[in-house]
């Protein structure tokens, strides 16, 4: 197995399937004496952070529009644009 100049190489999909890991997979390398070990790195539901829907919660309604709706500040924040509203 060849390492890429950027440090990467391929685990084999027989390893990859043994394993379990697919996309987005996270692993380890673990030094035992004079050997390294891949291992798949079982991701913690809860490590010290809010799930994606606290935090949501969390920042409800911190978010001020102004009054407008979503069009209309997008458009507030881009600015006039010359190439699509000629003036």
């Amino acid at each position: 197995m060849r390492v890429t100049e950027k440090g990467q190489i391929t685990i084999p999909k027989r390893i990859r399937d043994r394993l379990g890991i697919g996309p987005g997979s996270e692993v380890q390398f673990v030094e035992r004496d004079a050997v390294v070990v891949l291992e798949k790195r079982e991701m913690a539901v809860d490590e010290g952070r809010p799930t994606f829907e606290e935090w949501a919660a969390s920042v409800a309604g911190t978010f001020d529009t102004m009054g407008m709706d979503g069009k209309a500040y997008v458009d507030w924040l881009r600015g006039p644009r010359e190439d699509l509203d000629p003036r």
